[in-house]
């Protein structure tokens, strides 16, 4: 039998301490996932971009948005960040709940915390009342389309991801609730 972790969800804030927690585990986990696909420049230029405190605070101040931890024996092993609104990444999608991150740490991944969070994110969606859920994965993270498929996601469109220089496709996926 696998084993699952027991753990619980926190709301992230803008206090400094979940900032920075919030910072190291979004270069930690992105790093971990993507690192072998582009240049180490174009990675650090990514994230010194996108994954600095001044941007995180902005987006954790959005009303059309909200990033949660969740913590496994008092530290974060995960977080999802969901958008749904104006926050959303792309316009296409009326009423509907975007997931724009979803990761676990390495050292908690098989233990189904992928799955927690997805339930929580599609919880989240159904108690505003949307019509469906979406997100966008790279073109090459067979695993976690599998993952989405799972779930029941299907491929509805694509659109230009870029790191750093690096412009590279994203498949989007969408499910219907």
């Amino acid at each position: 039998m696998t084993k699952q972790a027991q753990g619980h969800f926190r709301a992230v804030t803008s206090s400094p301490q979940d900032l920075a927690q919030l910072e190291a585990i979004m270069r930690e986990t992105f790093t971990d996932t993507f690192a072998n696909e582009q240049s180490a420049e174009d990675l650090n230029a990514f994230l010194d971009k996108n994954y600095n405190q001044l941007v995180l605070k902005r987006e954790l101040t959005d009303q059309d948005s909200e990033t949660f931890f969740y913590k496994v024996d008092g530290q974060p092993a995960a977080y999802l960040k969901v958008n749904w609104n104006a926050a959303q990444t792309e316009k296409q999608f009326e009423n509907a709940l975007e997931i724009q991150r979803i990761y676990v740490r390495q050292q908690f991944q098989k233990l189904h915390i992928g799955g927690i969070l997805m339930r929580h994110a599609l919880e989240i969606a159904q108690q505003q009342n949307r019509d469906r859920i979406w997100l966008g994965v790279y073109e090459h993270n067979l695993n976690a389309q599998g993952f989405y498929q799972h779930f029941g996601f299907q491929r509805v469109g694509q659109h230009t991801f870029t790191v750093g220089t690096d412009r590279q496709t994203d498949f989007l996926l969408a499910k219907k609730l």
